[in-house]
């Protein structure tokens, strides 16, 4: 062996995986983040319009103190509460809905929607040949039907309390054992029973009533058709900061403590 032959160190560099490290990893991590925020985002302009109200609220509150956000309904996936405040927001969205009917310009003038102090009142007045009901009956018909169902549709959205409540003129029935009293009631269960099919909770209605000729629209003349009506209520949420001293509508205010 020639001792004089120089002596030859070969060093390696890092192999190929040495060469790319984890940033591959990094970079895929990232690429998947961004398609599952694009699937969200592409989700939520599918979704309800107070869903989109309430995301939209949570990147204005992130904190959730908001009053306006969050709702005490379960299960349904909706936080949006109307309180006295975006009342007047239901009415424009309920008129934008029943606009969509076929025959509204028809029935428009025998719908009045009006910002009350226990909610939004919504009347359905009858005329002489009959708008939403056949005369003298408790039976909808065809007009009745559709707008009680999209209201139902729009209101069953919504964690509000309803009440319906039927009303008649003045003109007396000739059966001794059917009259006014009977026909007003048997018509709010009657818009009862359609809109419940159609979208409205069980629980969401608390009152039916009948009120016969006892709360005329027009007092002056209570043989008018106008005083055949139905109204439903749509009852005020309200939220203040201390929920348990503030009892749902309808429910007694606690009492205060004596010292």
């Amino acid at each position: 062996m020639d001792k004089t032959r120089p002596i030859i160190i070969l060093k390696k560099k890092g192999g190929h995986s040495g060469h790319h490290g984890g940033a591959w990893k990094v970079a895929y991590a990232d690429f998947v983040t961004a398609m599952m925020a694009l699937f969200i985002v592409l989700w939520l302009m599918n979704s309800s319009k107070q869903i989109q109200v309430a995301v939209g609220g949570y990147f204005k509150d992130p904190t959730g103190t908001s009053k306006k956000v969050g709702s005490n309904m379960v299960g349904n996936g909706e936080n949006f509460v109307l309180t006295k405040d975006n009342m007047p927001k239901l009415k424009d969205q309920l008129q934008m809905a029943m606009k969509q009917m076929t025959d509204f310009d028809k029935l428009k003038s025998h719908i009045e929607m009006t910002v009350t102090a226990e909610g939004l009142r919504i009347e359905l007045s009858e005329s002489s040949k009959g708008t939403f009901f056949d005369s003298g009956s408790a039976k909808l018909n065809s007009d009745g039907s559709e707008l009680l169902i999209t209201l139902a549709q729009e209101l069953g959205k919504l964690p509000n309390k309803l009440s319906i409540e039927g009303h008649t003129d003045s003109q007396p029935y000739t059966s001794p054992t059917y009259g006014n009293w009977e026909l007003s009631a048997d018509r709010a269960n009657a818009a009862r029973r359609v809109m419940q099919a159609h979208g409205i909770r069980a629980d969401q209605i608390t009152q039916v009533r009948g009120f016969a000729d006892q709360r005329l629209r027009k007092p002056d003349t209570p043989l008018d058709p106008a005083n055949r009506r139905i109204s439903l209520i749509v009852q005020y949420i309200v939220k203040n900061d201390d929920d348990d001293d503030n009892p749902a509508p309808g429910e007694p205010k606690p009492s205060a403590s004596k010292p």
